[in-house]
Formats: C-alpha cells, sequence, structure tokens
C-alpha cells in the first residue's frame, strides 16, 4: 500500500473514530492494522502526520489520544478526493467503510465535487461490506422494518461505483443469498426511484432489499 493511502486511511479512521476532530486514544486508532510488519507501517505515518501537524497528540492522564486538526482535515478531504487514492486490497473494514460514507454524506454540497473524483470501491468484497452497512444503517435510522428501498441503497452509495457496476454486484449479492429483493409496493413511486430500483435476470423490477 502506497504511503499517501495509508495516511488517509488513518486521517478517515480517526475522523470517523473522532466524529469529526474529537480525541480518539492512540490504541483505539492503530487497533485494527494488524501484525508486527503492517502496525509498525502504520506507526511511522502516524508519526508523519503528528510531525507535519495534520494529528495532534495530547496526554490524557498519561494516555496518548489523537485529535485531527485543520490541517489534517483539510489532507483528508484532498486525499479522499484524488483520482489517486483507492481503498486497496481484497476487503474494507465496515468501519472504514462507513467513516467514508458518512464523509462524502457530511461534504456534498459544500464545494467538494464528489461526483467528479470520488474514491472508487474496486471489488465485489468491498461492495458487499458498503451494501451491507448502507442498508443497515438505513434500516436503523429510518425504521424501515428489515425492508430497505433499493433505490435508498443505490443513492447512499452514490458515486462509489458505476450504475452497471452496484447493479451487477447487488445482483450478486442475491445470487449468494446475502439479500433477498422483494417486489412489494412503493406509495410514492416516481420514475426516477423506479430507475434507482433494480431488475432481476428474469426481468422483474424488485423495489425492497431485505437482508438474509
Amino acid at each position: 500500500m502506497s504511503k499517501v493511502n495509508t495516511e488517509i486511511r488513518l486521517l478517515l479512521n480517526l475522523w470517523g473514530l473522532g466524529n469529526g476532530q474529537g480525541l480518539v486514544k492512540k490504541s483505539e486508532l492503530l487497533r485494527p492494522y494488524k501484525g508486527k510488519e503492517k502496525k509498525a507501517v502504520y506507526e511511522v505515518s502516524l508519526n508523519d502526520l503528528a510531525d507535519s501537524g495534520a494529528i495532534a497528540l495530547t496526554m490524557d492522564k498519561k494516555v496518548p489520544k489523537l485529535s485531527l486538526t485543520d490541517a489534517g482535515s483539510q489532507q483528508l478531504a484532498a486525499g479522499l478526493l484524488s483520482a489517486d487514492f483507492g481503498f486497496e486490497g481484497q476487503l474494507v473494514g465496515s468501519r472504514l467503510a462507513n467513516a467514508a460514507l458518512r464523509w462524502f454524506r457530511q461534504n456534498q454540497g459544500v464545494g467538494v465535487s464528489v461526483d467528479a473524483i470520488a474514491p472508487k470501491i474496486s471489488t465485489y468484497e468491498e461492495f458487499k461490506v458498503v451494501a451491507i452497512e448502507t442498508y443497515k444503517q438505513l434500516n436503523r435510522d429510518y425504521n424501515l422494518s428489515n425492508l430497505v428501498p433499493i433505490y435508498q441503497i443505490r443513492r447512499a452509495i452514490g458515486d462509489l461505483v458505476t450504475r452497471a457496476q452496484f447493479d451487477k454486484w447487488l445482483l450478486e449479492t442475491q445470487a449468494k443469498e446475502i439479500f433477498q429483493f422483494i417486489t412489494g409496493g412503493v406509495a410514492d413511486l416516481t420514475p426516477d426511484k423506479e430507475r434507482d430500483s433494480i431488475t432481476t435476470e428474469l426481468g422483474g423490477l424488485r423495489y425492497y432489499a431485505k437482508l438474509l
């Protein structure tokens, strides 16, 4: 993994854990990075970020805690919107994927060109994690009784995937019995909501997803 990607992942993780610029224990930030060599790489990047002023270190009762500075927030924004950044590897942790989704949702409409250069989900495994977490969050936030409109999932994930890739990978989750798609009835159905639902291989339009 490139040094830039390592630093952006750290900044994104810190942003997610701290809900912006809150304090996070150093041990908690480094917890996802298992293995001696991998952890050492992230330790070096963390020190570099602290030296550059992107991260502030505070001692709280002898416990090192970290927070994102304004410079770090700017570096995170530039990194996430860079065409060079991507989620490398075969699997992205749900916490990191959720943090990325929340960051883009919170920064839409405030001068961030999400449509143009948002980092893309590059594999089915990454998409599966994001789709499941998006489903759970929508279901929880809107009390959807485990039947989440597919158009809401599509719109929440947005330009992290192309429209065609979303269709292909979502249908794959059905084939692997992760989601069940249900026709149902949508009271306020509009042409755009219908377009943002999904058509199965048998040609049937499905409006809702249910996690199995």
